[in-house]
């Protein structure tokens, strides 16, 4: 994508702003699909500070932890109630191998993380201790198995491996290793990025390598897992025809990948912090491509799979900077702002919208890696406004989307596009209560919102919003709670709501029945 040019004068957004009151209506009386919890995955890769210091410090590290993963991480992810993790990749994935992850650690061999920062990968967070962290905090796996350098025959041994539930030699080896009962497997990975760093292949050559692939992953009944194909990226579609059209083995999902950069181009991805309201717009008008992509490849799913049996897991996405600085560039690792909490909001609205096909979504990555919702330093941590937007949306899981008609909003204008001022979305959350989110895309001015309930009786209301005092706000480990949720005030209406939504914000209500 281009870089794209603003043309508006910050004038004329002020009054816009100041004088229009948008108003917008929620349609309770018209409930449509769930939203699976699973869109609110997470992704964890051998990347950077990711897993090791983020989540794994081994048993003797001063920093307190739970048979080596650190406790206050622990603490921090189970309130977010993750209901997914994929591991261990990524572009590491078709490089693991995953006998190197088992067994004594001081006896696991030594590799090269080829990928990230040619750094020595000691293979001390393996099989064994991802299942443990994600029992630790509540979530389940997607394991994301190597079609890029291993063979069939790797791939379905790991899989008896987690799985076996009889007395085969691979269970045997797993008891011995220290789990006696199989793990719960749900989701399974054939390769990632196979267009790219899972062996740059073509969409048919893929094609060919999934049906081998899947033919083998076998597992007990009652612990088979979704088998997911390696899809395309961006605006892609021709991954999604070849796989959809030409795939034997079962297949129950697509992966698709989409990342935000600020300006669109790879080579200079724009600042984490220190921009200005340009790049504000930019980075909030690519972010909502996504709601193109995903339309366009439901398309080819519904002409070749009109019963709606196959998926799309967007397993990667979220926002790219450039690099920290000081920071290895290979770490990926970068600030998180209000920005950021603003991009992943945008992104919830629009995946709630997308609920019918869309049935995974892993944000990149969990702890200090891209888009990360905790950041570690040492033994200090901090929450990002990413993760209280992940925090805020918890209600969201699993709810019944109800449709949010716009009758009034004005736009801010990029170049030959438009974005909308406001992103709403609203459902039926399974306790009852109606859960409204709201967006203020404006990056300077506050927007005066009223939304009419329909269906919908009121009853209390519960509302928090999350803003910051510039565009580029964020926690630092000196002042970690800088951006943090606050209550909104309200004003109840007959059959509604009104609100004074601030600028660069996110709101989320939750309103019980009368």
């Amino acid at each position: 994508m281009k870089v794209l040019h603003i043309v508006m004068l910050a004038s004329f957004l002020a009054t816009q702003a100041s004088a229009d009151v948008i108003e917008l209506t929620v349609r309770a009386d018209q409930p449509g699909d769930r939203i699976s919890r699973y869109l609110y995955g997470q992704f964890a890769e051998h990347l950077g500070r990711g897993i090791y210091e983020g989540v794994w410090v081994g048993e003797d590290s001063a920093i307190p932890n739970t048979r080596g993963i650190r406790n206050d991480v622990i603490d921090a992810l189970k309130q977010l109630h993750i209901p997914v993790v994929r591991w261990p990749g990524g572009c590491f994935a078709d490089e693991y191998h995953w006998r190197d992850g088992i067994g004594p650690r001081d006896q696991r061999p030594v590799r090269i993380n080829t990928h990230w920062g040619w750094v020595e990968e000691d293979n001390a967070f393996g099989t064994h201790e991802f299942f443990d962290f994600i029992e630790q905090i509540g979530s389940e796996a997607y394991i994301a198995g190597n079609a890029g350098s291993g063979p069939p025959r790797e791939m379905a041994q790991w899989l008896e491996y987690m799985t076996a539930d009889n007395d085969t030699t691979l269970a045997r080896l797993r008891r011995a290793n220290g789990r006696d009962e199989p793990w719960k497997v749900p989701f399974f990975g054939v390769g990632n990025e196979s267009w790219g760093c899972g062996g740059n292949m073509t969409p048919a050559y893929y094609a060919d390598v999934y049906n081998r692939y899947a033919t083998f992953l076998k597992a007990p009944s009652g612990n088979q897992p979704k088998l997911v194909a390696s899809g395309g990226s961006g605006e892609q579609t021709e991954w999604t025809e070849e796989l959809a059209a030409n795939t034997r083995a079962r297949m129950d999902g697509i992966s698709h990948h989409y990342y935000t950069l600020p300006t669109g181009n790879w080579s200079a991805k724009g600042r984490a912090t220190g921009f200005g309201e340009e790049e504000w717009l930019t980075t909030l008008r690519n972010t909502m491509r996504i709601d193109d992509y995903l339309s366009h490849n439901e398309a080819v799913l519904d002409k070749h799979d009109p019963d709606g049996n196959v998926g799309i897991y967007l397993d990667e996405w979220g926002t790219w900077y450039d690099a920290e600085p000081g920071s290895n560039a290979g770490f990926l690792y970068q600030q998180n702002s209000i920005r950021d909490a603003v991009v992943a909001a945008l992104n919830f609205n629009i995946f709630h919208r997308h609920a019918r096909r869309l049935h995974m979504a892993n944000i990149a990555q969990t702890v200090n890696v891209l888009q990360a919702v905790v950041l570690t330093d040492g033994p200090k941590i901090l929450r990002t406004p990413t993760y209280h937007a992940f925090e805020m949306y918890v209600p969201f899981q699993d709810a019944t989307f109800v449709p949010v008609d716009l009758v009034s909003s004005p736009e801010i204008r990029v170049q030959d596009e438009a974005l909308p001022q406001i992103s709403a979305s609203a459902a039926i959350a399974e306790s009852g209560e109606l859960i409204l989110s709201l967006v203020n895309l404006h990056p300077s001015e506050p927007v005066k919102v009223r939304a009419d309930l329909w269906g919908f009786e009121i009853g209390s209301i519960d509302t928090r919003v999350l803003a910051g005092d510039s565009i580029d706000a964020h926690n630092t480990f000196d002042n970690p709670d800088a951006v943090m949720p606050a209550p909104l005030a309200v004003v109840r209406k007959s059959n509604g709501v009104s609100m004074l939504l601030p600028a660069h914000s996110v709101a989320v209500m939750k309103i019980s029945a009368e």
